[in-house]
This record gives C-alpha cells, structure tokens and sequence, in this order.
C-alpha cells in the first residue's frame, strides 16, 4: 500500500498543454486515472491513493484553469470537451489511450469530464467510477428525470452563478473564515470537505491547492448573459461553470452507449451539491427563498440531478450484454466530499472494478 509522501507531482507535456500530473505506484502499475471536481486538484486523490495497493499506479493530473496545470481558456461550447479531449491527450501521451486498460474514477465535476470521454474516447476506458458525479444533464436549469430545460436559454444555470463575493475572496486568495458564507476555506471544509475524518487530512493543504482555481471568464466562473427568466442569468460560452450548463453540455447519450465497460457510481445520502436538491441549485434556493422571486415548482424546481444520473446509467444497463455492468452504492451520512470523508471506501470500489 503506498502513503500519502508517495504521491507526488509532475509535468506532462501533451500537444494540448501541460499538466501537472499526481502520480504514485509505479511507472508499469495497474493505470488508475482520478479526475479531480471543481475548485479542487489532482492533490485532493491523495488520501485515497494511500489506500490503494502497491501495484496500482495513480494518474491524477490537475484540469486546465486548475492547479499547476496550464491555464488555457475554457471554451464551454462544447461542454467539458476541453476537459475531456485534455484527458484523452494525456493518455495518448503515456501511451495507454486506446487500450481499454484503464480504470477511471471522477469526482463531481470529473465524472462529468469522464462520461465525456466515455463518449467519444470509448476505448480508452476499462472500466468506471462516477463519484458524486455532475448529471448527465448538467448542473442547474432543468426541472425532470429526462433533463428538461425550464427556459430555452438555461436560465439558473452557469457562470452567473457563482457568489461574487466568494469568487472575489477565492482571486483574492483568502485563507480566512471571516463571514463563514463568503470564505473558501468554510465553504472548502463544509461542502467539499472530510466531514467526519478531518482529523485525518490537512485542511491547509487543501485549502492551498483550492486556491490555485484561475479566476476569471475564461475559467471559474465563467461568463454570463442577462435573462427575462428567473433569476435573471443565463450561460455564457466561457468558463467552468457554463460547462456544466445544459446548454452546453449533455452526456445522456450513455444510455444508449454499448461501450461495455463496467460503472460503479457512488454517492452519498447527505451530499449537499450533486443531489436532488443541491445547495448550489436556484431551484432549491429559490424554494428554500434565499434568492427572490422564485417562479415556483412549476417553472425551476429543485433539479433531481440523482435521480437524472440514476435513469440515464438505467438505459446504459438496458443495453444487450450489459445487465450486470452497473452499480449503484450509496453511502449512508455521508456528503460531497467523498474522496476525503471515505477515502477507504472509494478505494475499495475502485479496486473492485480495477482488472487485475
């Protein structure tokens, strides 16, 4: 098993970019690539590549606007397409794209990134682990199981969404917990963060790697456009957050996908960010009236982002030959943070679905 003083960082220049790349095992291991959410890095794997066998080789690179990674503009056009094909090029780089030899695991965000590669890049997975994962319909904006928009141009989601004062504190760099509402280092610890086992990880670490997020429109949080639909903001086209908008990005298409790979998707019953009523969703804000003029139920209702991911791996289960290939585990009390609230549990799934 290897320790977290194992786990240590590289560049890795591919024809996209170059990324800072967390790695541990070694170079001939069993290939593991962890794909890191949002406001986070490759840095945060470190607890659970501790608990990962010897012989298991961690690929965990930091996403462009992150970490030391390159900071190359987002373009959300095309959902997390930047992302992905950066993923695929990295792969290609090490010489393992291709080859259905890698298992993937992808918090949040990353899910979202790694069921775009399942999409185009099929073959360059073995097998799959969403964690908390972004929904195949994206973050905000849509009231169903099937992902419909509640406005055609995808009002309550994207770059607008984001408090000003925590994107100005996160440029800032803030370490502080003044105006626990506004600072990152609250924000970090109480919906990202170990919840139970922060005894166990170094908050100061985390905090230093979260404060590497570029700022600005062509990384977090994006761009925006003003709305005549509540809550007045609509998607940009640049930056984090519009990726993740319907808009932009759709991956429910892996219902119908014959990829054959197995997918384990792990969540937890107290996440308060990827949920049925995510904390960071206008529909919940609105219901809950922390933001104004809520149109009601019938209009933006909380998004049911569980029960979008739970359909649409449903539909990838329906495929012939597929049955068996997924997995559902719900953690009991546990939230976001899963990575660092369960770092023995996520790396237990992982080696479950890891082909020896």
């Amino acid at each position: 098993m290897a320790t977290e003083s194992d786990f240590t960082c590289s560049i890795v220049t591919t024809p996209r970019l170059a990324m800072n790349v967390w790695t541990s095992g070694p170079e001939d291991g069993r290939p593991l690539l962890l794909i890191h959410g949002n406001l986070t890095t490759g840095g945060f794997w470190r607890y659970v590549a501790a608990e990962l066998p010897s012989e298991v080789r961690v690929i965990a690179p930091d996403m462009r606007g992150f970490g030391l990674t390159d900071a190359a503009p987002i373009d959300a056009t095309r959902g997390l397409g930047d992302m992905s094909d950066d993923v695929h090029a990295l792969l290609e780089t090490l010489g393992l794209a291709g080859a259905r030899r890698v298992t993937a695991a992808g918090w949040s965000m990353g899910g979202g990134i790694l069921q775009q590669l399942l999409l185009e890049h099929p073959d360059d997975l073995g097998a799959l682990v969403l964690l908390a994962p972004v929904s195949p319909y994206g973050f905000g904006g849509t009231v169903d199981a099937e992902g419909r928009k509640a406005f055609d141009d995808a009002a309550g989601s994207g770059g607008g969404g984001a408090a000003p004062e925590f994107v100005r504190r996160m440029r800032e760099k803030d370490r502080s917990e003044d105006d626990p509402t506004s600072s990152p280092r609250i924000i970090l610890r109480s919906f990202f963060g170990a919840g139970a086992n922060a005894a166990n990880v170094d908050e100061d670490f985390l905090l230093t790697e979260a404060l590497t997020t570029r700022i600005g429109d062509d990384f977090y949080p994006g761009d925006s456009r003003p709305s005549e639909n509540w809550p007045t903001l609509a998607p940009g086209d640049r930056g984090v957050l519009n990726t993740m908008s319907p808009m932009h990005y759709n991956t429910s298409a892996m219902a119908r996908s014959t990829a054959g790979i197995p997918i384990t998707w792990v969540h937890g019953s107290d996440d308060a960010v990827c949920a049925d009523r995510s904390m960071f969703d206008f529909g919940t804000l609105g219901e809950l009236g922390a933001v104004p003029g809520w149109p009601g139920a019938g209009v933006l209702p909380p998004q049911p982002m569980k029960q979008q991911t739970r359909a649409v791996l449903a539909g990838y289960a329906s495929q012939p030959g597929q049955e068996d290939l997924v997995k559902e585990v719900e953690l009991e009390g546990i939230a976001h943070g899963l990575p660092l609230e369960v770092p023995d549990r996520i790396a237990a799934e992982i080696v479950a679905l890891t082909p020896r």
